[in-house]
């Protein structure tokens, strides 16, 4: 029997139109082996943890440069817990204060990335910590 492919989510949460990043993430992911799908500019965190339960995902990347993590990230884990599926679990890229990082941790985000992480980094924490969902 085959390995199960990981099925990932990769989201815009917010107003912020910058996407790059989150294009070479979802790409370095594809690239890796995964399964990527990937939402576009400026989804609400309703229609994020909406997409990862109808999507069947198993885990969900953010990525925000606007300043709204600490709105937005904790708010699409909520509304995972909120829709039966609190094990799925969210990590986060972009621009982060430092001390925001811990704070992001206590609410639920698994891990944040900041600028100058690699590809390969956000990779093999995926590998190391992320397991298909039964």
């Amino acid at each position: 029997m085959s390995e199960k492919v990981l099925r990932i989510l990769v989201a815009k949460p917010g107003l912020d139109g910058h996407d790059r990043g989150a294009k070479i993430i979802a790409r370095a992911l594809r690239d890796a082996g995964f399964e990527v799908i990937y939402t576009g500019l400026h989804q609400t965190p309703e229609m994020i943890a909406e997409t990862a339960v109808q999507e069947d995902v198993d885990c969900v990347g953010l990525s925000i440069l606007s300043g709204a993590h600490m709105t937005l990230f904790p708010r699409v884990v909520d509304l995972l817990r909120q829709k039966g599926a609190g094990d799925v679990p969210v990590f986060g890229g972009g621009i982060v204060p430092d001390e925001d990082i811990g704070e992001l941790k206590n609410l639920g985000v698994k891990e944040i990335f900041t600028p100058g992480a690699s590809t390969k980094q956000i990779v093999d924490w995926i590998r190391q910590h992320i397991q298909p969902r039964a």
